[in-house]
């Protein structure tokens, strides 16, 4: 095989209290084709990421290939690379993962590597420095993954399709690394506790259907109290969502944007959430979503 075309998701990773560890997949994808029948590198972005300078994203998906071509010793060979992007780059939704899986799938097909998915995982967890994201793009669905060593585990959390996701993405980017950051190194015995009960309760309420715990489930206060200053105004957004009838909300992994999980009244919600972005002076977008269990896949 010469030439392959991957899709992979968008995800929204901590949701809430589950930091570094939780993270859903969302039915917002990219589409990259990696191709060997050339002489020479040709990079192509079309849509999300094609704003990065030095086609930053193609760049990302090659390096990723190569370390498969690194990982079994042999040379990689030159590629044309084509993305045609809808996930939203810089944003908090997952779009380097979507990079680096694609990469990583491509290469690993093309050179026979049969990489194992959780070696997949292991190299683009070097890339990426943590697993959630990686783990609900590869799997697809709501994912738990712990990491034991340089070990993943993961299980699938059940996650009802009547669940929405409305998504108020800013103008502005919020790189991950500057993100976290912002993070202190320590934390409070309170604060721990605080998280390790609502992760808990968050996992029963989307397994049980019992919705109406999403609302205390999604409360953290592990990274959202120092990201969501980041950027003036986001606190006002989330309460807009939560006072127009959302079930939860909270910072899409390391923000900017704001996801409102809903059963019905996305529009309303979106609108709401939009209201507070321009009164608050940040402008951006209303995206609406809704979890996916497909995993991350070749296209056909």
């Amino acid at each position: 095989m010469t030439k392959i075309t991957i899709k992979t998701s968008a995800t929204s990773a901590n949701m809430g209290p589950g930091f570094d560890c939780m993270a859903m997949a969302l039915d917002i994808w990219n589409t990259t084709t990696v191709d060997t029948d050339t002489n020479s590198t040709f990079y192509e972005v079309v849509g999300e990421g094609a704003e990065y300078p030095d086609d930053m994203y193609a760049k990302l998906v090659h390096r990723c290939f190569n370390i498969v071509y690194e990982h079994i010793g042999i040379n990689a060979p030159p590629i044309k690379i084509k993305c045609k992007n809808d996930i939203p780059a810089g944003k908090g939704l997952g779009s380097s993962a979507a990079a680096i899986l694609a990469g990583l799938m491509a290469g690993n097909t093309i050179s026979n590597a049969n990489l194992s998915p959780n070696m997949i995982l292991a190299l683009g967890v070097e890339v990426e420095g943590h697993p959630d994201n990686l783990v609900a793009a590869m799997y697809g669905g709501c994912q738990i993954v712990v990491t034991n060593n340089s070990n993943y585990t993961n299980a699938s959390i059940p996650i009802s399709d009547e669940l929405r996701a409305v998504i108020y993405v800013p103008n502005k980017k919020g790189p991950t690394k500057a993100s976290r950051d912002l993070l202190t190194s320590h934390v409070s015995r309170s604060d721990a506790v605080f998280n390790i009960g609502r992760v808990g309760l968050l996992v029963r309420s989307l397994i049980t259907g019992e919705f109406n715990d999403l609302n205390i489930a999604t409360e953290d206060k592990l990274h959202q109290p120092d990201r969501i200053n980041q950027f003036f105004g986001l606190k006002n957004i989330l309460q807009a969502a939560k006072s127009a009838g959302a079930l939860g909300v909270f910072l899409s992994g390391s923000g900017p944007s704001i996801l409102a999980i809903t059963k019905g009244k996305e529009l309303t919600i979106g609108y709401e959430m939009a209201d507070a972005a321009d009164k608050s002076s940040i402008p951006g977008e209303i995206m609406i979503s809704k979890p996916t269990l497909q995993a991350s896949h070749e296209e056909s």
